[in-house]
């Protein structure tokens, strides 16, 4: 299987069970791994702006839940599927305000 296939499935399945999370515990677990940094590095000066600039990736529950997994792979964060999940909860409450 590809790497995007398994992208794309790892989104199906946790964008089902991705709003069980605690924001307040995924703020806590996004400063720890200083996600804004990375963010920074990026696109540079506020790397909060990734997630309101217009041209965003992320326009559903889905896709807010595959990326964080995505990011998560990619920066080795050691986070769990329910760990995750807080992560994607408090990015939902924060920016998204997706239902």
């Amino acid at each position: 299987m590809t790497a995007k296939k398994l992208f794309v499935l790892a989104a199906c399945l946790i964008g089902t069970a991705a709003w069980a999370g605690d924001p307040a515990i995924g703020e806590k677990m996004a400063t720890e791994k200083d996600c804004a940094g990375c963010h920074q590095r990026l696109i540079g000066g506020d790397g909060s702006k990734i997630y309101t600039r217009s041209e965003r990736k992320v326009k559903n529950k889905g896709q807010l839940a595959a990326q964080v997994s995505f990011c998560s792979s990619q920066l080795k964060t050691g986070w769990f599927p329910e760990d995750e999940e807080h992560v994607v909860a408090w990015l939902n409450h924060r920016y998204y305000n997706f239902k």
